[in-house]
């Protein structure tokens, strides 16, 4: 469950938000740049964070905005905003051949795997997943928002948003190696999945 470290200061700016969405963007804030100084003093370089670095502005833009106009109605929109914000930081990281999911991965995975192909291409399918994921429901929580379809669907829609890649990404992995040592043994995939 490692890789739902980087998500943290979204589910703080949620919890928190919902006191006021100004102090869930700056509480959200906080706890991003900590997390960053927190991989930073345990000897984790800087680079390839782009999920991190996209949170920081994201949640710096937003206290900002939240405080200088606490009743603007984009506020309502802080779910499709959210999302559309993932989605964009997953699809720049992989138009910028760096999937953020590799950072994540770099943690559970011994350091001689790290620069295979297949530990690359892993991560670009779990990007690509999360990527999806968040542009759908960013896409669907602009129109429960605009639709006013309730606090009940908004929240059913981002924990999905949220629960469907996380499984995605503990299932695919090992299946992704098992199938990849089948090619490298000589086995055909055809044969043995029949």
């Amino acid at each position: 469950m490692s890789y739902l470290r980087g998500f943290i200061p979204w589910l703080v700016f949620a919890g928190v938000g919902s006191f006021g969405w100004q102090w869930g963007a700056l509480a959200a804030l906080v706890v991003s740049v900590g997390l960053l100084i927190a991989d930073r003093a345990a000897g984790l370089s800087f680079g390839s964070r782009l999920l991190e670095y996209g949170t920081i502005v994201y949640f710096v833009a937003l206290a900002a905005l939240a405080f200088a106009r606490p009743h603007s109605d984009l506020r309502l929109y802080g779910g499709a905003l959210s999302m559309g914000w993932l989605a964009l930081i997953a699809w720049v990281s992989l138009a910028v051949r760096r999937p953020f999911t590799m950072a994540i991965a770099r943690r559970m995975a011994p350091p001689e795997v790290w620069h295979t192909p297949l530990f690359r291409r892993i991560n670009v399918v779990l990007t690509a997943a999360w990527a999806l994921s968040f542009t759908l429901c960013a896409a669907a929580q602009a129109v429960i928002t605009a639709e006013q379809l309730g606090t009940f669907a908004s929240l059913a829609l981002q924990i999905a948003g949220f629960v469907l890649p996380a499984r995605f990404t503990a299932w695919y992995p090992d299946r992704a190696r098992a199938r990849f040592l089948r090619e490298q043994s000589g086995a055909r995939p055809d044969l043995q999945e029949a």
